[in-house]
């Protein structure tokens, strides 16, 4: 039974799969954009996307971890120093994933992976509904206002009567047309 196992395996084992993903990760941060193919960049999306959400903090604690994966010392500067500053605001989705078509020479679904670029606006939090005995005090305003809108309900009943006198007249224009 596979409970709990997450990832892909791509075809290899775990070292070599490890020092692959390691080599795709620095490369992506050093070129901020690479093609490879699907299955590779949905992998590769969430190892930079904790990279990324770790070196947002910028202490030394956070550089070091970032060490363990990109194991070059300018990559990881750029990433810290460089690239998390862009997402500071942004709660996640740093990347984004575009499919490009199949490989010519077997087939494979390639896929860019790039870091996004535009910015976020930022959405304005909502203020929490206040306690349940404030929430009931609110609906009882609510249920007096239909009270106020009875009489403009009373205004299109006064008026169909006037439509009505139309339609006895008609049968009246129909007895002249018989005569």
């Amino acid at each position: 039974m596979r409970h709990r196992k997450t990832g892909r395996k791509l075809g290899r084992n775990t070292s070599h799969r490890k020092a692959m993903m390691r080599n795709m990760v620095t490369s992506f941060f050093d070129c901020e954009k690479i093609t490879t193919t699907d299955a590779r960049a949905k992998e590769l999306r969430k190892m930079a996307e904790k990279l990324i959400t770790m070196a947002r903090r910028g202490d030394l604690h956070s550089r070091r971890l970032i060490m363990q994966v990109v194991r070059d010392k300018k990559t990881t500067a750029k990433l810290v120093d460089t690239i998390a500053p862009r997402y500071a605001d942004r709660p996640g989705g740093y990347t984004r994933i575009i499919k490009l078509g199949h490989r010519a020479g077997d087939n494979a679904a390639l896929s860019m992976i790039e870091l996004v670029e535009e910015e976020m606006a930022a959405k304005p939090k909502k203020k929490k509904a206040p306690a349940k005995k404030a929430a009931k005090k609110e609906e009882a305003p609510v249920e007096e206002t239909p009270v106020e809108e009875a009489p403009v309900e009373e205004a299109p009943a006064e008026e169909a009567p006037a439509e009505e006198a139309p339609a006895e007249e008609a049968p009246a224009e129909e007895e002249k047309a018989e005569k």
